[in-house]
């Protein structure tokens, strides 16, 4: 397996050569790891690489996958409230 075409996140064409060189450059976190490479940026919001980033992060750490889920992490909400009818098709 060459870590150079394994994609992690497929949204933001990340490869797990590019998490591993992340976490060795210290990024110790799922936020700083998304900060750094975008994971979990793109339409599926970390749905299909959240877990694979996980566990490369637990491998790589030495700890338990739980550890690393249970490691607090940021909640940005919208900048300002956004009316339905944005998101709605007017007169449906």
């Amino acid at each position: 397996m060459d870590p150079k075409k394994v994609i992690i996140c497929r949204c933001e064409d990340v490869t797990l050569e590019d998490v591993r060189r992340a976490i060795e450059q210290g990024y110790t976190s799922w936020d700083q790891i998304k900060r750094a490479l975008r994971v979990g940026m793109g339409p599926c919001g970390g749905k299909t690489c959240r877990i694979l980033v996980l566990r490369e992060l637990a491998q790589k750490l030495g700890v338990s996958i739980d550890e690393v889920k249970t490691r607090p992490t940021v909640v940005r909400p919208p900048l300002r409230a956004t009316p339905m009818k944005v998101f709605a098709k007017e007169g449906k």
